[in-house]
């Protein structure tokens, strides 16, 4: 039999391919990049299995699962099993504690299939808990900047110019804001934690011990940041990039308008539209309180006319308008009140040339690697 890896940071360091044999409900809830889900039992039959357990004891549930788990479901799942293990023949397989199931899948390989493969020991639970150790260890260890700035100034082009940063809304699928909704949905909380984790955990071993993040609040839409990483957030060194609000909307206008309408087509097709329509128009309806109700009916007005037009004829013109009401009325004012109080953390300031330019240069300083 293959001998049980323990070499957490290696697996993921080297994105070694897994077969997670957990159950669906299981696997839906929180798991790692990557991983394909091919499991020892369904989400019926491990519930079964599991009521069975607790009124019978072990040995009753391991007979019910090898009855629940046989014949031509068992010669498909191993077949399934098979050709992952042929296709990526440095995987490893693994379930929730790297016990019983993984080594029913393991065994049930080896003598069906003639494949021998390795099972990661104490499964998805010891290596979760090695990520959430990784993102608390630097936490405590690493040096940490902040990028804040007005809406639509660049944060995420700025990080994407440095390899010391952390890409919180990247990992999240959000842009941070009412508006920050992708077509795609975001991870579950546990997938985002991960995505970080291993992010972390890359940079840390190419030598990355400073890193800059842009200032978030703890929810970044449905994710929420680790509690400790928040914390620290509020403590670090801030830069500050600023910029033109007429920039600020061609910018936004790209982003959440263009690029949105685009993603939302990709993944749609032809309700594609209607959807990033009726995305846009509840953002807006989100902040109504917040915005007041004159404001709201003006600039909803302005933007259900903006919308109108693009369905009519693709021109976003019309877009700028309500983008730079809410910027200059609603947006900026918040923001400004928030530089004002972290006024005493911003060690930088200034527009996005300068701004990679200095985070750079404090990167070197501290003995960072850089692009």
């Amino acid at each position: 039999m293959a001998d049980d890896i323990t070499d957490y940071r290696d697996i993921f360091l080297n994105d070694r391919p897994m077969m997670d044999t957990r159950a669906p409900i299981e696997f839906i809830k929180g798991a790692f990049p990557g991983v394909v889900n091919l499991p020892l039992m369904t989400d019926s039959e491990r519930q079964r299995v599991g009521t069975c357990y607790k009124q019978q004891g072990q040995q009753a549930a391991i007979v019910l699962g090898h009855q629940l788990v046989s014949g031509q479901t068992k010669a498909q799942r191993i077949q399934a099993w098979a050709e992952f293990a042929h296709t990526h023949r440095e995987g490893l397989l693994y379930c929730f504690r790297g016990g019983l199931r993984s080594q029913i899948v393991q065994q049930w390989l080896k003598d069906e299939a003639g494949i021998e493969y390795p099972r990661v020991a104490g499964g998805y639970k010891a290596m979760r808990t090695f990520l959430l150790e990784t993102v608390e260890q630097a936490v405590s260890q690493c040096d940490l900047v902040l990028l804040g700035g007005m809406t639509g100034t660049g944060k995420t082009d700025v990080l994407a110019q440095l390899e010391n940063s952390l890409d919180l809304e990247g990992h999240a699928n959000h842009r941070g804001s009412s508006f920050g909704k992708r077509a795609t949905g975001q991870p579950s909380n546990i997938d985002f934690e991960n995505r970080l984790a291993v992010d972390v955990l890359k940079k840390r071993a190419a030598g990355i011990e400073h890193f800059v993040l842009e200032d978030e609040n703890r929810m970044i839409g449905s994710c929420a940041l680790p509690l400790s990483l928040f914390q620290r957030m509020q403590q670090v060194p801030m830069v500050w990039l600023q910029d033109s609000v007429e920039r600020r909307v061609e910018r936004i206008l790209r982003d959440y308008i263009v690029n949105l309408c685009a993603e939302f087509v990709a993944v749609q097709g032809e309700q594609g539209f209607s959807a990033f329509a009726e995305r846009l128009l509840a953002s807006l309806g989100n902040i109504q309180k917040r915005l007041g109700g004159d404001r709201h009916r003006r600039l909803m007005g302005i933007l259900e006319a903006a919308l109108a037009e693009q369905a009519r004829s693709g021109a976003v013109d019309l877009h700028r308008d309500w983008i730079e009401g809410l910027l200059r009325e609603y947006y900026d004012p918040m923001y400004v009140y928030q530089r004002e109080k972290k006024g005493l953390r911003i060690e930088f300031s200034g527009e996005q040339a300068a701004v990679v330019e200095y985070l750079r240069e404090r990167a070197a300083s501290v003995g960072q690697p850089q692009q």
